[in-house]
């Protein structure tokens, strides 16, 4: 016995076809460094035109918001493409679900009722009334499998027939017919769950070609350099490369597309225009958007006005190559090798991209590299000390000038140097931020241990003016920041040494002097010669930063005074008028201490005249001891009642002093 499959159950239904639509090829990649891919087709057409394109299903949403159609004879049409749940959407005004067509059986339980011609070795015709499955056996018992018996209403009442047994089994009703095939047809398309094939209308007379663009979300190209300095150290240039190198991730081949890379940072944002939404009034759907955020050396501005260097040499139109002479006293070595074809470089408002001169080949699921340039830029050997990287040693680095005609996307360098023979070694590795074209680039790429730096921190005060008024003196503090730098190495030849320093916000740099002295993400980098030998050599940076600090003359100290009076930064008529409000200050506390004076005698009789009152009430009445007791008692008393005048004179003094003091103050206006 046999089972039969659904498309034989449906015999001569006929499944509707599609429209003939035209595919679109690809001619145009351009990708750009914050990870989005420009994709543009191509197709002829004539007059009214439907083309396809079929593209990854978490692309649609790029899809449908950035596509664009170039069409100089006609306008468009229009664009459809199956919901996001197609088969889903194509069974729900079916009268049966997706699982009803896994099986034959499944089917005819789901249009119960239907009416079928069933063809074999019994020719029926009727409705569908049941399905029931049975256990099929031998004579000796053994179980051979499921039969599956449908019990069928005809003009002649119940009959039966076996499913396994049938030849041919037809829907009666044409209207069934077309709601299987447009499900089996639905099934079909959706086949391929993870794309979705979009069709575009266009409207137009005449031959033309018809253009379509998108952006979408691509891989990230990678820029990388290598760069061979040159074994004479003072040579001015050196040997750049660069390389690009990309990922196919598309879901598609690449064949013969002409591809330019982008190196940009564009604001982009997604949205998720292939979702349905539902809202209930009053209420609006949530607004979705990314944003940009700004954010490595990436240059620095001159601390102070220089005067412009002189111009380099001139820089090929293109993105060229250029060699330089070896110097006869280095062994001649050879040239690293260019690239064979050279990428059309332009520099825009706000990208860089570089164009393949010929169309590329490049199978989905592949990387390629491919230089985009190859040229001699001006390269300048120096060591930089970053404290924060090295505490002890500078690192090794190049002071890199772009002079060529376009900027430069961000990349890791790999360095190669050539010693005097011409030997080839590699020494590390830097980090090339964008570099537009005409800025420089300071380049670490090694420790370098032949040369040791010892920092010495220091920090001093001092007054620098002084005013009064309001009973108050008003002063300017200057505090000072001292970094000495020593420098110990042993140099065959003067190298030249910047020193990155921490530049503090509100202060001013007064020494070394600022010409020359780059600013660059909060610091200063700082130049310094360094002469050839092994001595020590010492190089200081100050900051300095001025304080205004206010001190009240009645509440100074006589040490705060003193101070500055002596100050001969201040003028003669404050440092005199300080030196007398120190004076009557001095007055008040003279009479401060005599009259303490005074409340310690009074304290030390009163403190007296309790023991004695304690004493005499331990002696025999009318003692000598007692009378001894009263005798001192009446003395304490009366020196009490003279040291109670002598107090009010004191505090007069007191009083008085103090009035002086205020008095002189507030006339001083």
């Amino acid at each position: 016995m046999r089972r039969l499959l659904i498309v034989a159950l449906l015999g001569l239904c006929s499944i509707p076809s599609l429209a003939a639509a035209q595919d679109l090829a690809l001619k145009r990649v351009m990708l750009s460094s914050a990870g989005l891919g420009y994709f543009e087709y191509e197709a002829t057409v004539e007059n009214d035109a439907t083309l396809k394109l079929t593209v990854p299903l978490d692309q649609v949403d790029d899809v449908l918001k950035s596509l664009v159609v170039y069409d100089e004879k006609g306008g468009v049409g229009g664009l459809s493409l199956p919901g996001k749940e197609p088969l889903k959407q194509a069974f729900k005004d079916l009268p049966f679900d997706e699982n009803a067509l896994i099986s034959t059986e499944g089917l005819l339980t789901a249009l119960k009722g239907a009416r079928v011609t069933v063809s074999g070795s019994r020719a029926l015709s009727g409705r569908i009334v049941s399905l029931q499955p049975e256990a099929s056996t031998s004579k000796d018992g053994t179980t051979l499998g499921v039969r599956n018996r449908v019990t069928l209403m005809t003009d002649s009442g119940l009959q039966q027939f076996v499913i396994e047994d049938m030849e041919s089994l037809q829907f009666d009703d044409p209207a069934i017919r077309a709601k299987i095939a447009k499900a089996l047809a639905a099934i079909e398309a959706n086949r391929a769950t993870d794309a979705r094939t979009l069709e575009l209308t266009t409207k137009g007379q005449g031959k033309r070609a018809v253009r379509v663009a998108y952006i979408v979300s691509v891989p990230v190209w990678k820029a990388s350099y290598r760069m061979t300095l040159p074994g004479d150290a003072a040579s001015p240039k050196a040997a750049l490369q660069g390389w690009a190198t990309i990922e196919n991730m598309s879901g598609q081949d690449w064949k013969g597309v002409e591809l330019t890379l982008a190196s940009g940072r564009p604001v982009a944002f997604h949205q998720a225009l292939y979702e349905a939404y539902y809202v209930t009034r009053p209420e609006i759907p949530v607004e979705v958007a990314g944003r940009l955020i700004p954010n490595v050396d990436r240059g620095g501005v001159a601390a102070k006005a220089m005067p412009p260097p002189a111009p380099a040499p001139a820089a090929p139109a293109s993105i060229g190559r250029q060699r330089d002479m070896a110097a006869p006293a280095f062994a001649a070595a050879p040239p690293v090798a260019q690239s064979a074809e050279q990428f059309e470089a332009t520099d825009a408002a706000t990208q860089v991209t570089f164009k393949f001169p010929r169309p590329v080949d490049v199978t989905n699921g592949r990387t390629l590299s491919i230089p985009i340039l190859d040229r001699q830029v001006p390269a300048e050997r120096l060591a930089l000390f970053q404290a924060d990287t090295a505490a002890r040693n500078p690192l090794a680095a190049i002071r890199l000038t772009n002079d060529g005609d376009t900027g430069l996307p961000p990349g890791i360098l790999t360095l190669y140097e050539r010693d005097k023979t011409g030997n080839v070694s590699y020494v590390g590795d830097a980090r090339l931020s964008a570099f537009p074209t005409g800025e420089t680039r300071l380049l670490p790429y090694a420790l370098d241990e032949k040369i040791t730096i010892e920092r010495d921190p220091a920090q001093s005060q001092r007054v620098a003016n002084g005013t009064i008024a309001n009973g108050a003196l008003r002063s300017s503090l200057i505090v000072r920041q001292n970094m000495t730098y020593r420098v110990k190495g042993t140099l065959k030849e003067p190298r030249k040494l910047i020193v990155v320093q921490n530049r503090l916000a509100g202060w001013t740099l007064v020494k070394p002097d600022a010409k020359g002295i780059e600013i660059s993400e909060g610091n200063y980098r700082i130049p310094f010669q360094l002469v050839a030998g092994n001595d020590t050599q010492a190089f200081e940076v100050v900051q300095e930063q001025t304080r205004q600090q206010e001190l009240r003359l009645l509440d100074g100290s006589a040490e705060q005074l003193g101070v500055y009076a002596r100050a001969n930064e201040f003028d003669a008529k404050t440092r005199d008028v300080l030196t007398k409000v120190l004076q009557l200050q001095q007055g008040v506390a003279e009479a401060q201490r005599a009259l303490g004076q005074v409340d310690a005698e009074r304290n030390q009789i009163v403190e007296e005249q309790a023991r004695i009152r304690e004493n005499i009430g331990k002696v025999p009445a009318g003692s000598d001891l007692q009378k001894r007791y009263l005798a001192t008692l009446e003395k304490q008393e009366n020196d009490l009642d003279t040291l109670s005048k002598k107090r009010a004179d004191a505090q007069k003094a007191v009083d008085g002093a103090r009035e002086a003091l205020r008095s002189y103050i507030a006339q001083l206006g």
